[in-house]
């Protein structure tokens, strides 16, 4: 019987976004190497915030600002 190889890390983390108005996107995709150090989580804000900003530019609707953000649970 074959074993299963294991999962290879993808080199990004996955994080949880809540808006001041109450909208919830899950799953949103930061560089691992953007993480970590004395900052831990706080530059995964500034690049969904920076990522949001190029989403809005493009489709001309805006997000507001961020309430909450938070690592996904692992599935």
């Amino acid at each position: 019987m074959a074993r299963r190889k294991p999962k290879v890390e993808k080199g990004h983390v996955l994080f949880d976004v809540t808006y001041q108005d109450g909208a919830l996107t899950s799953n949103r995709k930061v560089p691992a190497t953007e993480l970590g150090g004395l900052d831990g989580d706080d530059p995964a804000r500034t690049h969904i915030e920076v990522e949001d900003r190029r989403i809005a530019e493009k489709s001309g609707k805006t997000r507001g600002p961020i309430k909450t953000i938070a690592r996904s649970r692992k599935q």
